[in-house]
């Protein structure tokens, strides 16, 4: 995970209080780099360098701002001329801004003190600071004014100007549950497969899982089941494209049945094989089931699949 030049890539991020540095810092840990705030500018070098035996960091991502110890623009130039005279290194400076009625609202809204104005207005610690970093601005390699950027938006270009050498996938999971036990907490997108036929009703079925070829055939001849897969597959795949460009790095899709164990693990498994067939990495869960074939019979309350 190296910058385009092989060598160890180093993102230093600084900028106003409320210019939105911790939220680019989270975008560029999810990018891969390491991440680390607030660091005394002394120890900014070290944390780039090999220790014993371990290789160089791939890397790295440090926030730093007017409230790190021993802070001066000098200082900080300094640090970016040395960084950039590393030929291991492959250095960048981004400064984040934002205009003073943005920044003023944000404080406002955050009931956060502005860390130069503790007990005078916003404005005051933002005037100040804008003294203070001013040199460091004018020798930014990239300038990133939020005043007008969502959430969203500032992932996006973080991404389009930080991105790694590495894949940038959506990790996507695809689970199975139970209703009775509750709803899958980490899931994005729960569908109730319960309005199709249940092979807890076949004697010979109750024991086996969504997995089994008896149960899956079972499913399929419901006449619900065509039509149905064909309209999930398609809004799932026409959905993909659109968390990815929004910057979404976790996908999970959570079908649910009455126990989690027939129809939800047969419509996972299948949509997980369709995904793969379309080239997506999937992981695939199933929270409630149990997958030995000939295991015993659950519960009445769970085992009406």
């Amino acid at each position: 995970m190296t910058g385009p030049t092989g060598n160890t890539r180093v993102v230093l991020v600084t900028g106003l209080s409320g210019a939105g540095k911790s939220s680019a810092l989270k975008a560029l840990e999810d990018l891969g780099y390491e991440a680390v705030d607030n660091v005394p500018l002394s120890l900014v070098p070290n944390l780039v360098q090999p220790t014993g035996d371990d290789e160089a960091p791939g890397a790295v991502a440090v926030g730093v701002d007017c409230r790190t110890r021993a802070f001066s623009a000098e200082r900080f130039g300094r640090l970016m001329a040395a960084l950039r005279a590393r030929e291991d290194l492959d250095p960048a400076l981004l400064f984040l801004d934002a205009n003073d009625t943005v920044l003023n609202r944000r404080f406002t809204e955050t009931r956060r003190r502005h860390p130069l104005a503790i007990d005078r207005p916003v404005q005051d610690g933002i005037d100040h600071e804008r003294q203070l970093m001013n040199p460091i601005r004018g020798i930014a390699d990239h300038l990133i004014d939020s005043s007008d950027l969502t959430g969203h938006d500032l992932r996006r270009l973080m991404r389009k100007q930080f991105h790694l050498d590495r894949p940038d996938t959506l990790a996507i999971t695809v689970t199975s549950f139970s209703f009775p036990r509750g709803l899958p907490r980490d899931a994005d997108m729960v569908i109730d497969v319960r309005f199709l036929h249940n092979p807890h009703y076949t004697p010979e079925l109750r024991p086996l899982t969504g997995r089994d070829p008896g149960v899956a055939e079972f499913i399929r001849q419901d006449p619900e089941f065509p039509g149905f897969f064909q309209r999930i597959g398609d809004l799932v795949l026409s959905l993909l494209p659109n968390y990815h460009r929004e910057g979404k790095a976790y996908l999970t899709i959570a079908f649910g049945c009455t126990g989690g164990r027939h129809r939800s693990v047969f419509i996972a498994e299948s949509l997980s094989t369709l995904l793969r067939d379309r080239g997506f990495g999937v992981t695939t869960v199933h929270r409630d089931a149990v997958m030995e074939s000939g295991s015993p019979p659950p519960s009445r309350q769970d085992s009406d699949t």
